[in-house]
């Protein structure tokens, strides 16, 4: 699976669930852990919840297993570690706490759904 079809089956499966405020950070120059990620806002804990498990069931279906998954428990901030994509899926005072955007002063790509074209 190449790092665009995988990018938009997590985009797919995050924008079925409504996920909010979603974003895509190229990180290639800056990590060699990923390529990119994907950051959207749940709005409660069962939200953030659902959003990850669709995100690991599509993944799993399209023959991609997840190599780790944390934060699932507490769905305060769930980590989705798919390998070239990790996908962070996060209640609102969370991502405002962290910032992961300014963080990683990654360049953030155009919408969401025009990530890979």
């Amino acid at each position: 699976m190449t790092l665009n079809e995988l990018t938009d089956l997590a985009l797919e499966a995050i924008d079925d669930l409504k996920g909010r405020d979603t974003r895509v950070l190229e990180v290639t120059e800056l990590t060699s852990v990923t390529d990119r990620m994907l950051i959207t806002t749940g709005t409660s804990a069962r939200h953030v919840k659902s959003i990850a498990n669709n995100v690991i069931v599509s993944a799993k279906e399209a023959g991609k297993r997840p190599l780790g998954i944390e934060g699932l428990d507490q769905a305060e901030w769930v980590l989705v570690d798919l390998g070239d994509v990790v996908v962070h899926v996060m209640q609102a005072q969370s991502r405002a706490f962290y910032q992961l955007e300014k963080l990683w002063e990654a360049p953030v790509m155009p919408e969401a759904s025009e990530a890979t074209h």
